[in-house]
């Protein structure tokens, strides 16, 4: 009876760790502390590099500024990964190669929502850019994330 008992338990550990969810991050933010390096107005693109490392995404217009991104996924059980969260930083540059704004966007209710800003004036260049980075929650499947879905 008590083996039963151990057996059962066991079994209920098993199934209830089995439902927890399983959280995964994706990409790279920079952190504030990091970002503290950078000085608008005086760092160069070069200092950014050093500083935070050089992005995976650029604008696409020239001069126009760097995008790191990162998002973070949940996954419960056999259900397909869902994205809870994703953020932007936008680092813009002046023609000369300095940095002229640092930004970090995130979502709020679907839209795109500003969470902190060093220059007050709202110019980044390629705002539409960062509305595509992040507008996209929802529409990546499971396998586009993993590399094996049909392009």
């Amino acid at each position: 009876m008590r083996k039963a008992a151990l057996m059962v338990a066991f079994g209920m550990v098993m199934l209830a760790s089995a439902c927890s969810p399983i959280y995964r991050n994706h990409g790279y933010v920079p952190i504030d502390e990091d970002l503290a390096q950078i000085q608008v107005g005086k760092s160069t693109r070069d200092d950014v590099a050093t500083a935070i490392g050089r992005p995976s995404s650029t604008g696409v217009l020239e001069g126009s500024g760097w995008y790191y991104v990162g998002s973070r996924w949940k996954t419960v059980t056999w259900h397909a990964p869902q994205e809870i969260n994703r953020e932007v930083v936008a680092i813009s540059f002046n023609d000369k190669g300095v940095v002229s704004n640092v930004e970090r966007f995130g979502l709020e209710q679907g839209q795109v929502v500003t969470l902190s800003r060093r220059v007050t004036e709202s110019n980044v260049k390629g705002i539409s850019f960062i509305r595509q980075l992040l507008g996209s929650i929802g529409r990546v499947n499971a396998g586009q994330l993993l590399g094996s879905g049909n392009n």
